[in-house]
């Protein structure tokens, strides 16, 4: 298959029941769906581009812009619950069960569809999720981690600056991936949607981008093949996160990655791309 895809050529629409989605959709066979991470400009573009046509050798990708971010609809934090935005995405297209790939709040989300909704889940992929407030993403005084900081900086003033600074922390590699063209590109993706920028700064106080987690009580009743993939140096949320998913899910592993951050299908791109279509296919 053709690597030489552009966002456009890619980039569908659909209208579920509440919302209107933009994804981008290649491939066939078992369907597999990608989640990405809450910061601002973060799109299923911007957080899988060097991974959508790799898997769709294998399958059939979808990588999705949720409520509040991207092209798709914006949403209030009284209305961000992207497990229902996910199951519906699903309906609409008459996906009856995926494999879940997600990023950050993807993987959080992701994690509750499959305590919530396991009958449409096949297979479980994270990469650096939080699930709850926990010193893995807070500190010991309950304040964000480095990389959450920087991260609300950059939804109360999207400029280049501090996208740059925001690019730097998610990735180990800062001189490769904190290019000036990322950073510019990340800083007009948000500035061209002020709504969703208005909506998670306003909704922090209530908890957003994440006002519901997994109940932690029911990792155990994951029954689906799991994987964790986690970067040693996430500077955003702590491997350790991931050390006590697999400690709890019981058909699960653990693939830690040295000189990664908080964008581990980004800085390893070709290694995060055969750890998951071996997963999938083999399990």
């Amino acid at each position: 298959m053709s690597t030489s895809f552009t966002q456009q050529d890619l980039a569908r629409s659909i209208r579920t029941r509440d919302w209107n989605l933009r994804y981008y959709e290649l491939g066939a066979g078992h369907p597999v769906i990608l989640l990405h991470g809450s910061g601002p400009g973060a799109t299923g573009w911007s957080n899988f581009s060097a991974n959508i046509a790799a898997l769709a050798e294998h399958f059939h990708v979808y990588a999705v812009d949720m409520p509040g971010w991207g092209e798709s609809d914006a949403a209030t934090v009284d209305q961000l619950d992207h497990v229902s935005a996910a199951i519906q995405f699903m309906d609409a297209l008459g996906i009856e069960k995926a494999a879940f790939v997600g990023n950050s709040m993807g993987g959080q989300t992701s994690l509750r569809l499959a305590t919530e909704h396991p009958e449409r889940i096949s297979h479980l992929v994270t990469m650096g999720p939080p699930v709850g407030k926990l010193p893995t993403l807070f500190g010991a005084g309950d304040g964000p981690s480095e990389g959450l900081k920087v991260l609300i900086d950059a939804y109360r003033e999207p400029s280049p600056e501090n996208m740059k600074s925001l690019v730097e922390i998610m990735c180990f590699d800062k001189a490769r991936f904190a290019t000036p063209q990322l950073c510019k590109a990340r800083s007009d993706a948000a500035l061209a949607r002020p709504e969703h920028l208005r909506n998670y700064v306003e909704g922090l106080p209530k908890g957003a981008p994440l006002p519901k987690w997994v109940d932690l009580g029911k990792l155990r009743d994951i029954k689906v093949p799991s994987l964790f993939i986690h970067g040693r140096d996430d500077r955003v949320v702590s491997y350790e996160t991931s050390l006590l998913l697999t400690a709890h899910v019981p058909d699960s592993r653990l693939v830690l990655l040295n000189r990664c951050g908080h964008w581990a299908m980004i800085e390893h791109a070709e290694e995060f791309n055969d750890l998951v279509t071996t997963f999938i296919k083999g399990h």
